[in-house]
């Protein structure tokens, strides 16, 4: 997990510092954005402290309502030694009061010109993602038919040669050897390459390629969601694998399930075909179309029918 500190968000959001310039190196620790509403009206028993403090048009108001003396106080328990920084919404007036507190508590304010549903919006998304649990897989990550296909397997087996053959039909790599992964929800994963190897591939023989100048810049993403997992292993002869494809497994990747298919990889075998068509049929499968299931159905249906076409409940000719 990232660190993130306030001056951080002035950097990404291109906001305005108005006050407590010296606390703009502050850590931020939680994604948490809080808008002190009973805070204002002097109940501080619950406030917390630690969080980003976000304060719209209904605050501010109410703020500007009060006596003299308890905005000053409202100001200063707002402003505590923890506080990473106040955002101010809609590019409004900040009183006095709170840019004097702010300004001896080291605490920096800054503002938005934006609608304060919109500033918290895209600040807590900004924060979630840098705040999301975080793994890195040895695989590789490709971007088929709109499908995040993580592509795992032992040392050898094949997997950056099959990347290149799908980027070769026309799909787009995200990341070779190390795949860093990010949990941004409770069901979403998101993969990346590593900034020293982004838009690189390894394969032995050649050494190392760069994808994104090879095949242009079409060929590649910088990001992707990983939704199916597919992972290559040497033949095996006495191993019975899945011929039908009844058999789902998965994955678990921190918090997350995801579907997984093992290929077998043996001479002969065009496993970028293979992972398009995978790619494809699994994206059938969230649209409701199931093909063993189907074939499974209509193998049913057809012994049900022998069954009651022999005169014992038999397959015919069975008593000859």
């Amino acid at each position: 997990m990232s660190k993130v500190r306030t001056q951080d968000l002035l950097d990404q959001f291109n906001l305005e510092i108005v006050a407590g310039e010296d606390g703009v190196h502050r850590e931020i620790s939680t994604s948490d954005i809080s808008r002190p509403g009973m805070e204002m009206a002097g109940y501080f028993k619950y406030y917390p402290s630690e969080r980003l403090q976000l304060l719209g048009k209904t605050e501010l108001s109410f703020f500007n309502e009060l006596k003299e003396e308890d905005k000053k106080d409202r100001a200063a328990k707002l402003c505590t030694d923890i506080t990473p920084g106040i955002v101010i919404t809609r590019g409004m007036e900040v009183p006095d009061a709170l840019i004097k507190a702010a300004s001896e508590a080291g605490v920096p304010i800054m503002r938005s010109p934006h609608k304060t549903t919109r500033v918290i919006s895209r600040l807590t998304n900004f924060l979630e993602t840098k705040f999301a649990p975080f793994t890195a897989i040895h695989g590789v990550l490709v971007d088929v038919y709109g499908v995040g296909v993580l592509i795992t397997g032992q040392s050898g087996v094949g997997k950056s040669e099959t990347a290149l053959e799908l980027v070769k039909r026309g799909h787009r790599l995200v990341a070779d050897d190390s795949v860093e992964i990010r949990q941004e929800d409770y069901d979403t994963l998101i993969g990346n390459s590593p900034s020293l190897i982004e838009h690189l591939l390894e394969i032995r023989g050649l050494g190392i390629i760069n994808v994104m100048t090879l095949f242009g810049a079409g060929a590649v993403r910088s990001f992707k969601r990983i939704t199916y997992c597919i992972n290559l292993e040497l033949w095996e002869k006495n191993k019975q694998y899945d011929r039908l494809g009844l058999e789902e497994e998965t994955m678990k990747i921190m918090d997350v399930e995801i579907p997984k298919a093992t290929v077998p990889v043996r001479p002969g075998r065009n496993l970028a075909v293979i992972i398009e068509v995978a790619a494809m049929n699994f994206r059938l499968k969230r649209m409701g179309v199931n093909a063993a299931e189907e074939f499974s159905h209509r193998l049913t249906g057809m012994i049900d029918e022998n069954k009651a076409g022999s005169p014992k409940g038999g397959f015919p000719g069975a008593d000859v």
